[in-house]
């Protein structure tokens, strides 16, 4: 009786905190109402998907559900008023359950701007002007929780779209998950997922945003050119350097290795092929049409035994008097000017910024392309402060959330294998935390594509930690040592006797590769490879 008490006062006490908390909001959808008449869908013909007004799998708690796969979809929700993103901090949150996952399609919200800027509810589409994008978005390469800022230049007027550099991924599962990120007074930005702060960046830092809301003071002149004396050359050949009179530019880089000896046992009488013995003549066959029958050649069974068959030759081995073509040392051109770049002048796009110029918000809008279903939206939120959306959190998500990963760990407890499952979702989470580091840069993609595959075919985890490894390990290199310096090449440019020796070497083995599929063609053995040169 007691535990049955407490648990009705954590319930009251849990929805008393929930209705306390939507009450401070300035905008919350809980969708525990059917959506049609508050929503609208829009009317264009590109987005025929269905949206329905359905339960999370496992809980009794309702959210706008993507109905059907390979659809575009698009739906609006108009605020009463405009929520201004100028003045205070503002807190955009909502829920998103990927409940069949997300292999290639969107999940996130935009937060549109007045309709004056140029739209309207039933025709919403993706030209629809928005303020702010936020949310997941995975397909191939892309896995990413998106903010995108659309900011209006002052100068020129036009609005330019300000991506986060370096976004959170998205979590890997089929759980409810909750997106938040925090606009503060201060031109910060913190991106949490699941309560967890992911991201910090300011709006007015280049490092953060791409391009940078606030442009370079400078620009290189576009009128600018190189002059035609300029010399970028930082080594040229010694002129004063003479090729010495014992360098020899056409001895061979191989030669006959005199002190080989014929090994014992070689069957220099014996052919390293005989005609199959086996063979017969196809009855069929025509002497007159397809030429004189000839028995296909068969490996000889004799030499299988002995170290080779057929006329012995002596092995090649690298001439000790090779040099091959001579090249003028280099030295430090007198000359060099360094790398040739324009002069920089000021931008006459440039203008200074103390904040961003954020576009009131006046509607919700959710306008994606998917080829999953099963995607459920679910508890947005517009809020002042973050403890209204901490709390909001605590009493929506985290107990469906609890409830979800502990079916999970049943789930792949009873799948057996002693909990490999377990281990291989734990590894994967912690690979796609390592492909949040910001030092990866441009390399990101191309961790979290090495990921993804590895997800599908568990048995190369292995291989795919070992790649990551490398990758990284390749970064923190660059990053100490600095990546101007070329590599050096190991092999030794060839010279001009070697490169026709090398053609007629590569025209010869095509010749052999043309008689041996000719040879197939008339039903012969592939010929095996020859033992002579041992």
């Amino acid at each position: 009786m007691r535990s049955l008490n407490l648990c009705l006062f954590l319930l009251i006490g849990c929805l008393f905190s929930q209705i306390h908390a939507s009450a401070d909001a300035i905008f919350y959808e809980s969708f525990d109402e059917a959506f049609e008449g508050s929503w609208i869908v829009s009317e264009k013909e590109d987005y025929s998907g269905e949206w329905k007004h359905s339960k999370s799998e496992g809980h009794d708690d309702y959210g706008l559900l993507v109905s059907q796969q390979a659809r575009k979809y698009a739906i609006v929700k108009e605020l009463e008023k405009p929520v201004e993103l100028k003045d205070g901090t503002v807190v955009l949150q909502f829920e998103v359950r990927l409940q069949n996952g997300l292999e290639c399609g969107g999940a996130y919200l935009k937060y549109l701007r007045p309709q004056e800027a140029g739209w309207t509810a039933k025709g919403f589409d993706n030209e629809s002007p928005y303020s702010i994008m936020f949310g997941p978005d995975k397909c191939g390469a892309t896995n990413k929780v998106h903010f995108i800022l659309k900011h209006k230049n002052p100068k020129s007027g036009e609005y330019v779209e300000h991506h986060l550099k370096f976004p959170p991924t998205v979590p890997s599962d089929k759980l409810t998950h909750v997106y938040t990120a925090v606009i503060k007074p201060d031109n910060e930005l913190v991106i949490l997922v699941d309560g967890e702060e992911k991201k910090k960046a300011n709006f007015l830092s280049s490092e953060d945003f791409e391009p940078a809301l606030i442009p370079a003071k400078t620009i290189p002149d576009p009128d600018d050119k190189k002059p035609e004396d300029w010399d970028e050359r930082a080594q040229i050949p010694d002129p004063e350097a003479t090729k010495p009179e014992d360098w020899d530019e056409d001895a061979p880089m191989e030669i006959l290795d005199e002190e080989a000896e014929k090994p014992e046992g070689w069957l220099e009488d014996e052919p390293e092929e005989i005609d199959d013995p086996e063979a017969v003549k196809p009855e069929d066959w025509d002497d007159e049409e397809d030429g004189e029958w000839e028995a296909p050649k068969i490996d000889n069974p004799k030499c299988e035994d002995a170290p080779g068959c057929g006329e012995w030759r002596r092995p090649l081995k690298r001439n000790p008097a090779y040099k091959g073509k001579w090249h003028a040392p280099l030295i430090d051109n007198p000359a060099y000017k360094g790398i040739w770049k324009p002069q920089e002048i000021p931008n006459p796009d440039y203008f200074e910024l103390e904040k961003p110029n954020f576009e009131p918000i006046a509607a919700i809008g959710i306008e994606i392309w998917t080829m999953q279903d099963g995607i459920l939206f679910d508890n947005i939120l517009i809020a002042s402060d973050e403890k209204t959306a901490t709390g909001i959190r605590d009493t929506t998500w985290k107990p469906k959330f609890k409830v979800e990963e502990e079916k999970q760990k049943a789930e792949e407890q009873a799948a057996g294998s002693d909990g490999l499952s377990g281990i291989q979702k734990t590894v994967f989470d912690v690979l796609y935390k390592i492909a949040d580091l910001p030092f990866l840069g441009d390399h990101k993609d191309k961790v979290l594509e090495v990921i993804e595959k590895a997800e599908k075919q568990p048995n190369i985890t292995i291989g795919v930690i070992v790649s990551i490894v490398v990758v990284i390990f390749s970064v923190l290199l660059k990053l100490l040592f600095g990546g101007k310096k070329a590599t050096k090449k190991v092999n030794v440019a060839p010279s001009k006797k070697e490169e026709e020796e090398s053609k007629a070497a590569e025209g010869e083995e095509e010749e052999k590769e043309e008689k041996s599929e000719d040879a197939a063609a008339a039903g012969a053995v592939p010929r095996r490879k020859t033992r002579r040169d041992n």
